[in-house]
């Protein structure tokens, strides 16, 4: 898969959610302040709803999520012909990472997706749109409810994330894999970092520059080979993106 020309990432700017919904909090509040600085000076913001079955109601769940922004919400379902044209933004939306990416894919999306942010196109992304900004959704927790052609996704970054991480938990009788597991065995066949993101968190790229925002809980950093390291809220992890 061709990643973004290396000469134009200076000019990327990315906003990558956990989640979208907090416990207690309405849909997207709980980063309302993170988006509202990623996206200064935005006024047209095309959602991608494909994660999702009913394409109108998410598009007018978001436009309600959004409200805060001074800002015009479209849906890219609505715009089949040139769909990123005239965008300051584009929001991909969470749901199920394999549906978003088949229809990512048959739309010729990921091209232009990944093509319009490394020409300065921001991109937020929730959940399965934070999987699919990644080199494949190889670390999604989703049932392959559809077959897309291949799990590469767009490859705004170059190491893959797990949103929603779940620590394991001693107490549970639960006696499938834990979360720990699964991203250990993803290692013993791939050599890509994954940054396991906890509620609540989120990644924020602007340029060469990566940083680790939110809720204080934080994340993990699996590497193969090495140790999983605590990575703290507030740390910088632009080495990354080397």
């Amino acid at each position: 898969m061709n990643g973004p020309d290396p000469h134009r990432e200076a000019t990327m700017e990315l906003l990558l959610l956990s989640n979208s919904t907090a416990p207690g909090r309405g849909y997207l509040e709980h980063a309302q302040d993170a988006i509202a600085e990623a996206f200064t000076g935005v006024a047209r913001i095309g959602f991608v709803p494909f994660a999702l079955a009913d394409h109108d109601a998410y598009t007018a769940q978001v436009r309600r999520g959004l409200s805060f922004l001074d800002a015009e919400v479209v849906g890219l379902h609505e715009r089949p012909d040139d769909p990123l044209a005239g965008l300051d933004a584009v929001f991909v939306g969470g749901g199920n990472s394999f549906r978003l990416l088949d229809q990512l894919q048959r739309r010729g999306l990921v091209e232009a997706i990944r093509d319009a942010v490394a020409g300065g196109l921001r991109y937020l992304g929730s959940s399965a749109g934070t999987n699919v900004a990644t080199p494949s959704i190889r670390t999604t927790n989703d049932m392959p409810i559809v077959e897309p052609a291949s799990f590469a996704g767009i490859g705004l970054v170059p190491f893959q994330i797990n949103p929603h991480y779940l620590d394991p938990d001693p107490s549970s009788s639960h006696q499938g894999e834990t979360r720990d597991e699964r991203l250990q065995q993803y290692l013993e066949e791939n050599d890509v970092p994954v940054l396991a993101m906890r509620e609540g968190t989120w990644l924020r790229r602007s340029g060469a520059s990566l940083t680790l925002g939110g809720v204080a809980t934080g994340a993990r950093l699996y590497r193969k080979g090495e140790p999983t390291a605590e990575v703290t809220t507030g740390s910088d992890l632009s080495s990354l993106l080397g």
